[in-house]
């Protein structure tokens, strides 16, 4: 494997997850998940992680007087195996600076909307609302706020006539899995320069 490591952290089904997973098996990931972070011990996304025998960190939020106790012992964690990148699919909870500020740059999420046009929760369901004609995909950094971070990445699609929430969301999701692998593969290869809210991908040398 490369040598580049990345912790995944995910609260759900793992799809992403399974993206990551999967890139990596074929090579093209050029990094390695040594870290599957999850908040919900039963979650599917659990399974998968154990079955590819990638190593798992499960906490539960309730037995932590706060959100920074948690974090602290997440990040020693991440410390402890050198993680490059943490990679947020479908985590669902805001950070705290305690993991933010020493992963700053190099903590990335995705979301199922043209960011910054619907932020937060039920993205699809509210592009759909508002009568948007086109929505997509975004891959951004995470900097303590709700999807505020710098874009890094999107992937647009246009929403047919009369298109229903379930179809729609099959189209966004399959356009995660292939954008996410991609962007981090970026990351392995270093070709992202952040500077202020400008992000550059720098061309295959």
């Amino acid at each position: 494997m490369g040598s580049y490591r990345i912790a995944v952290f995910a609260s759900g089904t793992g799809s992403n997850f399974q993206a990551l997973l999967d890139a990596q098996r074929k090579g093209s990931l050029q990094a390695e998940i040594v870290l599957l972070v999850s908040d919900k011990p039963n979650a599917p996304v659990v399974e998968r992680a154990r079955n590819a025998g990638i190593e798992v960190f499960l906490f539960q939020p309730k037995d932590y007087n706060q959100r920074e106790d948690y974090e602290r012992e997440i990040l020693s964690q991440l410390e402890a195996r050198g993680v490059d990148l943490i990679v947020l699919a479908g985590y669902m909870r805001l950070l705290t600076s305690v993991l933010v500020a020493p992963y700053s740059g190099r903590m990335i999420n995705i979301h199922p909307s043209l960011l910054p046009a619907f932020a937060g929760k039920n993205a699809i369901g509210q592009a759909l609302e508002y009568g948007v004609k086109v929505t997509g995909v975004t891959v951004h950094f995470v900097d303590g706020g709700m999807d505020t971070g710098p874009v890094i990445a999107q992937t647009a699609l246009d929403i047919q006539p009369g298109e229903e929430e379930a179809a729609l969301t099959e189209r966004i999701h399959a356009a995660e899995q292939q954008l996410y692998p991609a962007v981090v593969s970026w990351f392995a290869q270093g070709r992202i320069i952040l500077e202020g809210r400008q992000v550059t991908v720098l061309p295959l040398r």
